[in-house]
C-alpha cells in the first residue's frame, strides 16, 4: 500500500515505523531523515564506481520505478562514461552529474542513497561515510575489507538510522526463498553438513611493472583509506582482487554469496571453528590470495560446513560451477542458483522446482541480470517504507566475516576458535592481527 508523504512522516513521528533486527533497534524519526521520500517521489542515487558491477547497477536503479542515478562517479574517466552509457540504454531520461569524486555527492542534500561498486577496500569506508552524510547505501559484497570494518558499518547504520543493504542478491530470488523456507520447515530433517563451491578457469595475471597510473585515473583517491604504493601495471580494473591491500581473494568475492546461503539455511550466527587449506598454485605471478582454498568450519549443533573455491580449475561439482547443498537426516537439498532440488536419502529427486532466469555463475558483472535487480528494487522498497531489507548489514557482515575468518585462517596456518557472543577470535594473537588493518594517514574510517 502506497503511502503518502504525510502518512509516511506521521508512521515515523508516531514510531509505527520502528522496527528491530537482531537485538538493534533500526528506528526512524522524522528528524532523522535529511530528506523524506514518499511513495510517489524520485529516489536519487549516487553511484561509486562504474566498471563491471557498477555498470549492472546503473542499469538496475535507472529501471527502477521512481528513481534515478543523479551522479556517476568514478576515479576513471573512461569508466564515468561507461556509466553514463549504461543509463542511457536502460532508458534513462535524466541527465547525470559526472563526477570524480563521490565525496562531493554524499554532499548533495537532493541525493538519497549511495550504490557501492567500488573495490573491496573502499567498501566499508564508503559506507560509513554514507550513512554520515544522511544516505541510505547499498553495497556490493562483501561488506568489508577486514572484521573491525564490518563492525563498524553495522554501528554506522544504527547510529544515523540509515538503511544498508549488501549485495547478496540471492536472499530476494523468490525459488531460492521458497527453498530455504523449505528447508527451514524440515523437509530433510536436521542439516549436518552444508557444502558450497565456486570455480572457473582464470588465467595469469602476469609479473607487472611499477609504472604511471593511466591518463584519467585518480590513482589516489582509488587508493583511498588504504596505505599508498605505486602503480602497478596489472592492477585495474580487475586484477586488485588478488592482491591482499586491496582486495580479498576469491573466498569473499565470490564465496560470500553462498556462505551466506548456508547462513541463511541453517539461521547461523558464527561458527565454532574455522580451518582453511590451500593457496596460489596454478601460476607464479603477482597473485597472492589462494587460487585454490578449502574453508572448513565446525558449527553449533553438530553442523560441518566446506566452502570449496577453485579459480583456475572449472571442472564443475555436481553439475554446476557455483552452488550450495544441504545434506539432513532425511535427504538433501541443492540450490543452483534461483531453483531448488529436494532428494530422499536413495539420492531419488521428490521434488524439483526450477526459474526461467538464465544465470553465469561466472559473469563477473552480474550473473543474472534480471534476479539480480529485485534485490535493488527491495532496497527502493525499504526506504519508501522503512523496513529492514533482505540483506541487512548485519546480516551482510556476518556472512561476509565468515569468509574473512577463513582467509585469516589461511594466512595463519592454523585452526581458529570464534567467540560466540560476537564472532571475534579467541586467544590468537597472530590472527587478530587480521580482525583490522593499517591506513592511510588521515584515511581511518571513523563512526
Amino acid at each position: 500500500m502506497e503511502n503518502t508523504r504525510r502518512d509516511f512522516i506521521k508512521k515515523l513521528t508516531t514510531g509505527s515505523a520502528a522496527v528491530a533486527f537482531g537485538g538493534i533497534g533500526l528506528g526512524f524519526s522524522a528528524k532523522s531523515y535529511a530528506r523524506i521520500v514518499g511513495s510517489n517521489e524520485t529516489v536519487r542515487v549516487a553511484l561509486m564506481g562504474c566498471n563491471g558491477r557498477g555498470s549492472f547497477l546503473a542499469r538496475a536503479f535507472t529501471q527502477q520505478k521512481n528513481t534515478e542515478v543523479h551522479y556517476v562517479c568514478d576515479v576513471d574517466t573512461k569508466a564515468i562514461q561507461k556509466g553514463l552509457a549504461a543509463i542511457k540504454k536502460a532508458g534513462g531520461t535524466n541527465d547525470p552529474i559526472a563526477e570524480g569524486d563521490f565525496r562531493k555527492a554524499l554532499a548533495d542534500k537532493n541525493v538519497d542513497a549511495l550504490a557501492i561498486a567500488a573495490p573491496d577496500h573502499w567498501h566499508a569506508p564508503a559506507t560509513i561515510m554514507g550513512c554520515q552524510a544522511g544516505k541510505h547505501v547499498y553495497v556490493e559484497k562483501p561488506l568489508s575489507h577486514n572484521p573491525n570494518e564490518g563492525e563498524m558499518a553495522v554501528a554506522a547504520a544504527r547510529k544515523y538510522k540509515r538503511i544498508v543493504q549488501m549485495g547478496s542478491q540471492r536472499r530476494s530470488w523468490p525459488v531460492l526463498t521458497q527453498g530455504i523456507q523449505e528447508l527451514h520447515n524440515g523437509v530433510i530433517g536436521k542439516v549436518h553438513m552444508a557444502k558450497a563451491w565456486y570455480t572457473n578457469n582464470r588465467g595469469s595475471i602476469g609479473k607487472g611493472e611499477l609504472t604511471s597510473p593511466p591518463e584519467g585515473f585518480n590513482y589516489d583517491l582509488w587508493q583511498g583509506p588504504a596505505p599508498r604504493r605505486p602503480f602497478r601495471s596489472n592492477l585495474i580494473h580487475y586484477n586488485w582482487h588478488w592482491f591482499w591491500h586491496w582486495g580479498t581473494g576469491e573466498a569473499l568475492n565470490n564465496g560470500t554469496h553462498e556462505i551466506d546461503v548456508i547462513r541463511w539455511g541453517l539461521k547461523a550466527d558464527y561458527p565454532l571453528l574455522v580451518n582453511s587449506t590451500g593457496g596460489r598454485f596454478h601460476f607464479q605471478d603477482d597473485w597472492e590470495t589462494p587460487d585454490t582454498q578449502l574453508i572448513t568450519y565446525n558449527c553449533p549443533d553438530n553442523v560441518t560446513v566446506l566452502w570449496e573455491g577453485r579459480s583456475c580449475n572449472g571442472r564443475l561439482v555436481e553439475g554446476a560451477d557455483r552452488g550450495v547443498i544441504f545434506y539432513g537426516e532425511n535427504g538433501s537439498m541443492s540450490t543452483g542458483g534461483n531453483s531448488y532440488t529436494i532428494y530422499d536419502q536413495k539420492n531419488k529427486i521428490i521434488k524439483e522446482i526450477k526459474s526461467d532466469a538464465v544465470i553465469d555463475g561466472r559473469n563477473t558483472a552480474s550473473p543474472s541480470e534480471g534476479l539480480d535487480a529485485i534485490h535493488v528494487t527491495n532496497f527502493i522498497d525499504s526506504i519508501r517504507e522503512s523496513k529492514v531489507p533482505n540483506a541487512d548489514v548485519e546480516v551482510g557482515h556476518k556472512s561476509t566475516l565468515w569468509v574473512q575468518l577463513g582467509n585469516i585462517a589461511q594466512r595463519v596456518g592454523h585452526t581458529l576458535k570464534i567467540d560466540q557472543r560476537n564472532g571475534h577470535i579467541l586467544n590468537d594473537p597472530a590472527a587478530n592481527k587480521f580482525w583490522s588493518r593499517q591506513y592511510e594517514p588521515g584515511w581511518a574510517p571513523k563512526v
